[in-house]
């Protein structure tokens, strides 16, 4: 049994976004033919929202709910999957200049695994950074699809995982209602705790999916004798 999860979400929980968890899975539900999405995953900036309890919403919509965490580092933004009380106690999630390598190497020796997301977007994607830095080690996936791209950025996403040999995720990085499960990761496992995501995302056994409307092909103008 196959499981579809956006993979990188925000919430009101998050300084930048406005957008309820409920009006997000009951947006999911009245979209369920275009974006089948079985849950979503909210990955606050800076934060690890600890004490959030979605289990009524969950039983509510039908809709998983995970949570995780997108901090800032020195190679971009990453999201932590996997956040426990160790995580939690050895970083200051709110410190924008994470060091990259310790963090994807102390996340792991805790039982989590990171996932550098949009890494093609200017100034805060791994792609950027490696144009000048080292590559980091121990990297599994990155995120291929980020419903937030503009144009050019998927490529150079995909460009750098053909390079490097990365798993690719997908999420919608919503902070709109109407943006949820815009792009999501499909697994081949039936996923239900936060530990059989991270178990399934350090196997590499899935692949990113999209969700976005795609634009509709203007003909081009014929030009037309006149007399």
């Amino acid at each position: 049994m196959s499981t579809i999860l956006d993979l990188h979400t925000h919430s009101e929980a998050s300084e930048d976004s406005r957008a309820p968890v409920e009006a997000y899975l009951n947006w999911i539900k009245l979209r369920q033919a275009e974006r089948p999405v079985d849950g979503i995953v909210l990955t606050e900036h800076r934060q690890f929202n600890r004490d959030a309890d979605y289990r009524r919403l969950e039983d509510k919509f039908g809709t998983l709910v995970l949570r995780a965490s997108e901090v800032e580092t020195t190679y971009g933004h990453m999201l932590v999957f996997g956040v426990n009380d160790d995580m939690v106690a050895r970083f200051d999630f709110a410190d924008v200049r994470l060091d990259a390598q310790t963090l994807i190497d102390e996340v792991a020796r805790m039982g989590g695994i990171v996932v550098p997301c949009h890494p093609g977007r200017p100034n805060i994607g791994l792609y950027e950074h490696y144009q000048s830095r080292p590559p980091l080690e121990n990297v599994v996936a990155v995120e291929a699809l980020n419903g937030g791209s503009r144009k050019g950025e998927d490529e150079r996403s995909a460009e750098l995982i053909a390079k490097h040999g990365f798993a690719a995720t997908g999420g919608s990085d919503s902070h709109l209602v109407s943006l949820i499960g815009l792009c999501a990761t499909k697994f081949s496992a039936y996923i239900k705790t936060i530990d059989d995501l991270v178990r399934e995302l350090k196997t590499g056994n899935y692949e990113p999916v999209d969700f976005r409307p795609r634009r509709k092909t203007v003909p081009h103008a014929v030009a037309m004798e006149t007399r």
